[in-house]
């Protein structure tokens, strides 16, 4: 502790007080306002865009639940005066779907049937593939690589009529397991990449350290490799299971009348001809029908940024 100032008479002089400023803290410069024009614009966009994406499933969900009485008055946005469930439940169990009329239920577990063996086919030669085209490099890797790549391009109708004949004469035309190797064959390209681009970014001393203690192709694939790509997994899933859910072109063409997916029914149940247009029912099919995107979506999205951020476009 310093001892007080002295004045020459011998009077003591007061310390002046110490003044503390906080970190940070400039002096003279006023503090920013936290509502600058450039935000407020941007908070404006970002709620016009929200509400231009929500109001379409506002208007679908509201309208799921009215009765038709209340949807011919037209008030679109208006909140329901009577709640009812009931269109969901004839969406899933009753509505026409053609000649039967067995709801949407139908549709769901084949599209189940259909994605299950088409996502872990088409990840697994994905991964394979771009685990060879990123550490052991076969000879015409590039050339390979590059056919593959363009294969991701081609449109989906220049290739359908040479893969019903090829089908048909292998006897897997309209078939469950025809419908699966056509989703496998279009998946494959952008898996292969997708894979090799995010092996590409890891370490090649890990690779080489495999190499030198023994391990072969297999071993460091399933042992090393497969452990460090749960984040590429996870986005290889949630691209195939929404890319084969909601695919209906190849489902109406391959799949054959016993295994339509549910965008298939879902079309026959709107745009039917005969009867009454129920627009709660097609209101409501149409919210089932997407249901499975939206909570992988919403469950995964964590998962799908980090693995995005983490090598899916790197390389």
């Amino acid at each position: 502790m310093s001892a007080p100032l002295t004045e020459p008479s011998g009077a003591i002089r007061p310390i002046p007080p110490v003044i503390r400023r906080t970190p940070g803290a400039s002096k003279g410069k006023p503090k920013r306002s936290r509502f600058t024009p450039a935000r407020l614009g941007v908070y404006g966009f970002l709620i016009i865009a929200a509400l231009f994406f929500l109001l379409p499933l506002y208007v679908m969900l509201v309208t799921s639940v009215k009765p038709m009485d209340e949807i011919r008055m037209g008030h679109l946005l208006a909140l329901p005066r009577h709640l009812t469930f009931a269109p969901w439940q004839d969406a899933w169990a009753s509505a026409c779907t053609g000649l039967e009329c067995a709801g949407i239920r139908v549709g769901f577990w084949n599209s189940v049937r259909i994605v299950v063996p088409s996502t872990i086919i088409s990840i697994a030669v994905g991964a394979v593939n771009g685990y060879a085209l990123s550490f052991w490099k076969p000879r015409g890797a590039g050339v390979l690589f590059a056919v593959l790549l363009a294969g991701a391009f081609i449109p989906v109708q220049v290739m359908v009529y040479p893969l019903v004949r090829v089908l048909a004469t292998v006897h897997l035309f309209s078939s469950l397991p025809g419908i699966v190797l056509i989703h496998t064959v279009f998946g494959m390209p952008v898996m292969t990449l997708l894979f090799r681009n995010y092996y590409v970014s890891l370490p090649q001393e890990l690779f080489k350290a495999a190499r030198i203690d023994g391990g072969g192709f297999w071993r460091i694939f399933v042992q090393l490799m497969l452990p460090m790509s749960v984040p590429i997994i996870v986005v290889a899933i949630i691209m195939q299971v929404t890319g084969i859910w909601n695919d209906y072109i190849l489902g109406l063409v391959f799949a054959g009348t016993k295994n339509l997916p549910m965008t298939v029914q879902l079309n026959n149940i709107i745009n039917t001809t005969t009867g009454e247009r129920l627009y709660n029912v097609n209101m409501a099919a149409t919210i089932l029908t997407s249901l499975v995107p939206l909570a992988i979506y919403f469950v995964s999205g964590r998962w799908f940024v980090r693995g995005i951020a983490s090598g899916a476009v790197k390389g």
